[in-house]
C-alpha cells in the first residue's frame, strides 16, 4: 500500500438461503447460541436451480438479485454515541505575546489540556443468530456509550457490547429480539480470485445499499492493525491481517457489514478501504469469515478471545532476504529465533528453520500463518511442514496459552493480563544510550505519539520520557510492559520522567 493512501475502516454485509446445519456455541448466558453455518459448497447453477424450485434456473450466474434481496434484512444499521477526548489548542494573549512572543507558556503548550467531547458514529453490522447477536467491526462500537441497531424494516434497538476484539477488529453486540433473519456462515478459505461477491451496508449514512465486485486478493495485509502495535515479543498479541481484498465498492459507513458470496454466505465483513481520499477506490478490504467464527464464537463462550502462540520471532522470506541468509528456499517463514518456553521450541523447531507449510498449505505470508493460527485455541495442534537443511519433514505443534500452558484463560484472567503498552493509546520507542548519558539518566522510554486513548486523558506530551513506573526504574519498552502487566483493571499507573532539554521532573497519574 502506497504510503500517502488515507486508510479507513468501513463495512459491507450478505446473507444467504442454503441448506443449513446448527453451528451450537455452549455456555453463554447457560444456555446454547445457534448460528447458521453452510453445508459444503453447491454450484452456483445448482444452487440457483434449488432456488426457482426446479431443474432449469432461468437465473444467469450473473445475476445478484436472489443473494442480495435474501441477505438485506440480515444487515443493520448501527449508530453510535461517544465522549471522545480531544485537546484545544491554547491561545496565548495578545498583551502577553506583544511582550513575550509567540512561544510565551513554554515547552508542550501547543496541545492545550484535555476536552471531552460528545460525538456520533455509524457503522453496519450483520445478524448472526435469530435471538439477537450481531457481529459488526471493533472499530463500530469502541468507546462507545450509547450503541442503537437499526433494522431494515426501520424497528430500532438499544445494543450492548457483548466482546471485542481490536486485533482482528471484530465485535459482538446484543440486541433484546427474538426471530431475526440471520444470515447463513460461509467458507472463505474456498473462495477463489475472481469469484463475484456482493457487498451490503449502510455507506455514508444512506439506507441499506448492496454493491458487486470479484475477489481481488486473499491473505492480504495492509498494516491497519498493527500500524500502533508494538511488537518486540513473539507471545505479544499480535494484529492479525489476512483480508479478503476485492473491487465491490464500499465507503465509510459500510464497516461492520458483510462480504457475500453468490449463495448468500457471509464470507467476510468488511473493515477497511484503501484510498488517496477516504473514499471508495476499488480496494476494499474484509475479514475473512474462517476468523469471525473462531472470534464470535470465543467472545460468545469464553467472554475473551481463545488465543494460540507457537512463540517464534518470524521472517517472511522473498528473493533478497534468503539471498541475505544463504538459503536455497526462497518462500515461506524463516524462524529467527524461538521464544524460551513457547510450543515451538516444545515441538523442537530450531532457530534457521523455514515454515514451507502450515497444516498442509503452502505460506506465501506471515498474514496467511497468523491466520491459520488465529483460528485455533490453546491446546490445538497444528501440522507444521519445515525446511531444514535441504529437507522437509513435518511437526505437530501444540499451540500454548500467553502464559506458556495448553488451558484456555478466563476473562477475568484475560483482562488482568492485557494491560499493555497498546492500551495507553500511544506508541513508544527505547532511549539511545547517548540521549540517555546527555540527560543524565541510565535509560528511559520516550513517547514518540499519542492517540486516542489513557495518554490522551491526561497532560503527558509527544516527547515526554518515562524513567518511573509505579515506582519501578524503567530503561526500556520491556521494563514498561513488565510494569503494565502487573496493573490490574480498576488500578492506575503513575509516570515519573521529564521532557527533553529539561531536568525538570513530571508526575502523571494515568488511568488504567
Amino acid at each position: 500500500m502506497k504510503s500517502n493512501w488515507k486508510v479507513m475502516a468501513m463495512m459491507a454485509l450478505l446473507s444467504s438461503v442454503v441448506t443449513l446445519a446448527a453451528y451450537n456455541l455452549l455456555g453463554f448466558n447457560n444456555r446454547d447460541v445457534i448460528l447458521n453455518e453452510a453445508t459444503p459448497a453447491q454450484t452456483i447453477t445448482g444452487r440457483l436451480a434449488a432456488l426457482t424450485g426446479d431443474g432449469n434456473s432461468n437465473t444467469a450466474p450473473g445475476d445478484f438479485s436472489t443473494a442480495a434481496e435474501s441477505v438485506t434484512p440480515m444487515v443493520v444499521h448501527i449508530r453510535t454515541t461517544m465522549t471522545r477526548t480531544v485537546r484545544q489548542q491554547q491561545q496565548v494573549p495578545d498583551i502577553f505575546r506583544e511582550f513575550f512572543g509567540d512561544e510565551f507558556g513554554g515547552q508542550g503548550q501547543g496541545r492545550g489540556r484535555p476536552q471531552r467531547q460528545q460525538g456520533q458514529a455509524s457503522g453496519s453490522g450483520v445478524i448472526i443468530s435469530k435471538d439477537g447477536y450481531i457481529v459488526t467491526n471493533n472499530h463500530v462500537v469502541q468507546d462507545a456509550d450509547e450503541v442503537e441497531v437499526i433494522m431494515t424494516d426501520k424497528r430500532s434497538f438499544k445494543a450492548k457490547v457483548v466482546g471485542t476484539d481490536p486485533l482482528t477488529d471484530l465485535a459482538v453486540i446484543k440486541v433484546e429480539a427474538n426471530n431475526l433473519p440471520a444470515i447463513t456462515l460461509g467458507d472463505s478459505d474456498a473462495l477463489k480470485l475472481g469469484e463475484w461477491v456482493l457487498a451490503v451496508g449502510y455507506p455514508l449514512d444512506l439506507e441499506s445499499t448492496v454493491t458487486a465486485g470479484i475477489v481481488s486478493a486473499k491473505g492480504r495485509g495492509i498494516g491497519i492493525l498493527n500500524r500502533n502495535m508494538q511488537q518486540d515479543d513473539p507471545k505479544a498479541d499480535t494484529p492479525i491481517e489476512a483480508f479478503i481484498q476485492t473491487d465491490a465498492a464500499i465507503n465509510p459507513g459500510n464497516s461492520g457489514g458483510a462480504l457475500v458470496n453468490l449463495r448468500g454466505e457471509l464470507v467476510g465483513i468488511n473493515s477497511a478501504i484503501a484510498s488517496a481520499t477516504g473514499y471508495y477506490s476499488g480496494y476494499g478490504f474484509a475479514v475473512p469469515v474462517s476468523l469471525v467464527k473462531k472470534v464470535s464464537a470465543d467472545l460468545l463462550k469464553y467472554g475473551t478471545v481463545q488465543r494460540g502462540y507457537i512463540g517464534i520471532y518470524p521472517i517472511e522470506l522473498n528473493s533478497k532476504i534468503a539471498k541475505e541468509k544463504g538459503l536455497n528456499v526462497g518462500q515461506g517463514i524463516y524462524i529467527d529465533k524461538v521464544s524460551e518456553g513457547g510450543a515451538a521450541g516444545a515441538a523442537g523447531l530450531k532457530q534457521g528453520d523455514i515454515i514451507v507449510k502450515m497444516e498442509g498449505q503452502a505460506l506465501n505470508s506471515d498474514a496467511q500463518m497468523r491466520e491459520i493460527i488465529g483460528r485455533r485455541r490453546p491446546g490445538d495442534v497444528v501440522v507444521v511442514t519445515i525446511n531444514r537443511d535441504g529437507s522437509e519433514r513435518d511437526v505437530k505443534v501444540q499451540l500454548r496459552n500467553r502464559n506458556g500452558g495448553n488451558e484456555v484463560i478466563k476473562k477475568a484472567e484475560a483482562t488482568t493480563s492485557a494491560t499493555t503498552l497498546n492500551s495507553l493509546g500511544a506508541s513508544f520507542e527505547d532511549l539511545s544510550a547517548q540521549e540517555a548519558k546527555h540527560i543524565g539518566v541510565s535509560g528511559g522510554v520516550r513517547v514518540k505519539s499519542i492517540r486516542d486513548g489513557k495518554l490522551a486523558e491526561t497532560d503527558i506530551e509527544e516527547g515526554f520520557i518515562i524513567v518511573k513506573a509505579n515506582g519501578r526504574a524503567v530503561k526500556s519498552m520491556k521494563e514498561l510492559q513488565a510494569v503494565m502487566a502487573s496493573v490490574k483493571e480498576g488500578e492506575g499507573l503513575m509516570l515519573i520522567g521529564m521532557y527533553p532539554n529539561s531536568s525538570r521532573m513530571y508526575y502523571y497519574a494515568v488511568p488504567v
